[in-house]
């Protein structure tokens, strides 16, 4: 995919003639009768073989020729003309999606077959949108255009409307006829304007538009006919281009298996340099060596000794290798986007070992990472995660042929997931004798769909790189559970933001224990949301029985779009649970005598219809759960103890002051520890003494004024108490990237925005009579030796080479927060945590703007009574920028002209 092969500077650049295609269809579209059309035509098989008959080239395995379906993707290798294509037939049953995803990694180009009979249906949209994501450059394939009833014009505008525009009838491109050229001219700006010019578009337009994804050529003809192949592949020729890849070798894997003997197979793709037999192959913290590298052509191999970058190959000799594993200089793809909703219950013959069963079905998860084989330790259960019931048909066979075991699979259940709603710390701490880590984390929830990040925010003071790292690698190496049903967390990022270490006693196990531990602890504390997949789904009925199919979508808890009609049908279309769509299919061929059709694919999770019934059904306790642990464990008289979740924040040895703010319900954030820099006298003495001098006040109509109260008889007369002196301290560039206005401002002219900030805070300072610092980082300018300026009645400091904002601002605090009143305004989540322990106040940066706006609207009821007490109506209903003028006429900063 492009925005993977990333070039690092001066690396050279290989040229290539091979290109990795995929075959994308809907089940029973045609697509194994195309992969063997193109194997014939191109002279790679002398027959053409048939799925019906249990012949064909690329259907290798017993259970896909019984069934006759694909069940596992396939390679076979053709030339056309000088390019070495690698063509990739993937399953197109919705249950085996997962294997197909696999398959999208390693592609150059794909071609995705329709029905000409049944059109753009359900799962074709789900393949459009994975391709999409992705960013696969696609041919089009309008196959079985030999039934009846099949209509080119139609079909074509019905992709257009339910996939892309930029698809374009390429059937007769070599015509080159106006309409085709204008066609293509739309779809980019910049050959529009060529052609406009030349009146003609170049193949080498046409190239880039496809890889760009802009035009998706589309062909028509009948596989199984042999009809509209030869210009199918012609055009395949012409309008691809080869990638070019660096010298150092990378690559890509996209599936494990295993061959009839039981070797382990790793099948990859070359994305950069040359594999050769032997070469020690490096993953993220492993080495081998690769003992053997097949190139397969159907059911049979060719071994070779070298493989060139953008072959696909099978490697023996590599045990620790994983689907979607990079190695190598390749760069980390994407994450699947496709994962199961069923879980079931496997349920063993009586006898059978059931830990050894679960050694092999570990076995079988290998080659199909989705699978996620679970053990229930406290049931003695082995589960397993699919995506629908054929697969379950298929993994009963493959058991017993594999292991020779009869398995039964109990009832299924939907997969689950959980998320937060706000955000948490969560503390980790593992002390028995001898041993010691603790950990913390912070929990925020992300949109849906995001799934799982993880940062680190500590410093490297607090904890050593590497025991960062290590945390971050245990919470990447496990599914996380929740503490709701036990499901599988998502959508949430973790940050590791403190942590602790002993220079004898902490050992790499410590923090594993530490990490699980704050995430289950953030858990209890958060808010959690139980999430049940969605499916997307696309509903055609008689239009007579569109009532009843919106009755039934709204039982379901779903929800549909205004109702559609196409032709006799009407079609609906909208999102419902998983759970309550289950044999839907079904029904509905049922009330409509089968000329209903229904087609679901899977959108992702969303919040849970019926939360209580599902925690009540499932019962799960989160204390029971001894694997996941929410509780700590601490250190006393030489013996440790556990302490449960709820107290572990009493008891942490670290205080990163985040708990106490949420306590406070404030924006405020303390801090326990602060840094050593301080100010030397002479300095603090030019700020505060020199440079600023006496502050004069003077009142105005909205200022407030004390008055003289008399004491009474037998009582004392109150005191006068001076005012305190006030400071506020803002971080410039904080406030200007934390204000839309400014923010948009700097993107065009930063010196323009911290004028307009100036002048705004000078406004401030008048309303609020405050001694008034605005401070901007200056610490990358090198050799800058910092500067104070005055700028009217406001102090504008740049600080010196290799000081930032933030550390300028505690070393004021420290020294004038015992004596003054002092505030800092900013928005910086480390500041937070530097100033409020030095005793100062805070204002984040929403709190200054709403203040500015307060000052705002009291200036202009201000000028507006003293206009009515006058008589004078001139200035009524005066526009804003007149209210901050009369201000600064009055400051003195302006003046009339």
């Amino acid at each position: 995919m492009p925005e993977l092969i990333i070039e690092k500077i001066g690396r050279e650049i290989m040229e290539t003639n091979r290109l990795a295609v995929g075959i994308l269809a809907h089940v029973d579209a045609g697509k194994t009768t195309l992969a063997e059309a193109i194997l014939y035509h191109t002279g790679s098989i002398r027959k053409v073989g048939r799925v019906d008959h249990q012949d064909a080239f690329l259907d290798t395995y017993a259970l896909e020729k019984e069934r006759g379906i694909t069940i596992f993707s396939k390679q076979a290798g053709f030339q056309l003309k000088e390019k070495e294509i690698a063509l990739l037939d993937t399953p197109g049953h919705v249950d085996f999606s997962a294997e197909m995803e696999r398959t999208l990694q390693v592609l150059d180009y794909a071609v995705l077959v329709v029905s000409g009979a049944d059109g753009v249906q359900g799962h074709v949209q789900t393949l459009w949108k994975l391709l999409k994501e992705y960013e696969i450059p696609v041919f089009l394939f309008i196959n079985k255009m030999d039934q009846e009833g099949t209509d080119r014009g139609k079909l074509l505008f019905e992709v257009q409307n339910r996939l892309d525009k930029g698809c374009v009838d390429f059937t007769f491109a070599k015509e080159n006829s106006s309409e085709f050229l204008e066609e293509l001219a739309v779809c980019d700006e910049h050959v529009l304007e060529k052609y406009l010019e030349q009146g003609e578009v170049s193949t080498a337009d046409i190239q880039e538009m496809i890889r760009k994804r802009q035009v998706f050529p589309c062909y028509f003809g009948s596989a199984l006919k042999l009809q509209g192949i030869q210009e199918f592949l012609e055009g395949l020729d012409v309008y691809t281009k080869c990638p070019e890849y660096g010298e150092a070798f990378a690559a890509r894997v996209f599936k494990i298996s295993r061959d009839e003997k039981g070797n382990r197979l790793t099948h990859l793709k070359v994305t950069g340099g040359t594999l050769k037999v032997k070469q020690i192959v490096q993953g993220k913290d492993w080495e081998e060596k690769a003992n053997q590298i097949r190139v397969y052509d159907g059911a049979g191999f060719s071994a070779v000794n070298e493989a060139l970058a953008g072959s696909v190959c099978a490697v023996t000799g590599l045990s620790r290798t994983f689907a979607g594993e990079c190695l190598g200089e390749e760069q980390m793809g994407k994450e699947p986007v496709l994962t199961p909703v069923l879980t079931y219950e496997i349920q063993l013959p009586q006898g059978c070992d059931v830990h050894n069963m679960l050694k092999n079905l570990r076995e079988l998860e290998e080659e199909e990472p989705l699978l996620h084989i679970l053990w229930n330790e406290q049931l003695g259960e082995i589960h397993v995660q699919v995506m629908g019931e054929v697969q379950i048909e298929i993994l009963k066979s493959m058991i017993q042929e594999r292991f020779g075991v009869s398995v039964e699979f109990g009832s299924g259940n939907i997969v689950y997931k959980e998320t937060i709603e706000n955000k948490v710390e969560g503390i980790g701490h593992f002390e028995p004798l001898r041993h010691y880590a603790e950990v913390h984390l912070l929990l925020e929830p992300l949109e849906r769909g995001m799934g799982l990040e993880f940062a680190s925010g500590c410093s490297e003071d607090m904890l050593d790189r590497n025991w960062q790292r290590l945390v971050l690698t245990h919470l990447e190496e496990k599914a996380h559970r929740g503490v709701l049903t036990g499901s599988e967390i998502t959508d949430m990022k973790i940050t590791l933001i403190a942590g602790k270490a002993h220079t004898k006693h902490t050992e790499g196990g410590d923090f594993r224990q530490a990490t699980y531990r704050a995430v289950r602890q953030g858990l209890k504390k958060a808010n959690s949301i139980l999430l049940e997949p969605v499916y997307e789904y696309r509903l055609e009925v008689p239009q007579d029985m569109i009532g009843r199919a919106m009755t039934d979508i709204q039982k379901m808890y779903g929800s549909f779009d205004s109702p559609k009609t196409e032709g006799e049908m009407c079609v609906l279309t909208g999102e419902a649970p998983v759970v309550t769509m289950r044999g839907y299919q079904r029904e509905v061929i049922s009330y409509t005598r089968g000329t209903g059709r229904l087609f679901c694919s899977l959108k992702g999770y969303e919040t849970c219809h019926n939360t209580e019934e599902v925690l009540a059904e499932m019962n799960y306790n989160s204390e029971n759960d001894l694997e996941n642990p929410t509780g700590s464990v601490f250190c006393s008289h030489g013996a440790g103890f556990h302490v449960s979740w709820d107290k572990v924040d009493e008891y942490a040895h670290i205080d990163t002051g985040w708990v106490k703010a949420k306590k406070k319900n404030t924006e405020e954030v303390p801090r326990t520890s602060f840094s050593q820099i301080r100010l030397d006298e002479q300095e603090l003495e030019e700020i505060f003494t020199r440079t600023y001098g006496p502050i004069k006040r003077e009142r105005n109509g909205f200022q407030k004024t004390s008055r003289t109260v008399t004491a009474k008889a037998g009582e004392s007369r109150p005191v006068k108490k001076q005012p305190e002196k006030e400071y506020l301290l803002v971080d410039g560039y904080n406030i200007i990237f934390a204000w839309e206005d400014l923010n948009e401002l700097a993107k065009v002219n930063i010196e323009a925005a911290r004028s307009k900030l100036m002048d705004i805070l000078c406004n401030y300072q008048g309303y609020k009579k405050c001694t008034l610092i605005l401070v901007f980082d200056a610490y990358k300018v090198e050799g800058n030796q910092g500067s104070i300026q005055k700028y009217h009645n406001i102090h504008v400091v740049y600080t010196k080479e290799a000081e930032t904002a933030d550390q300028y601002i505690e070393k004021t605090v420290h020294e004038i927060g015992r004596k003054y009143h002092v505030t800092v305004a900013t928005s910086d989540a480390m500041e937070q945590v530097i100033i409020l322990g030095q005793g100062a106040s805070r204002m984040s940066a929403k709190n200054l703007l709403e203040e500015i706006g307060y000052m705002k609207e009291e200036i202009r009821e201000f000028y507006i009574e003293k206009q009515k007490k006058s008589g004078t109506y001139l200035f009524d209903n005066l526009p804003e920028e007149w209210t901050e003028f009369m201000e600064d006429v009055r400051l003195g900063r302006k003046k009339f002209e």
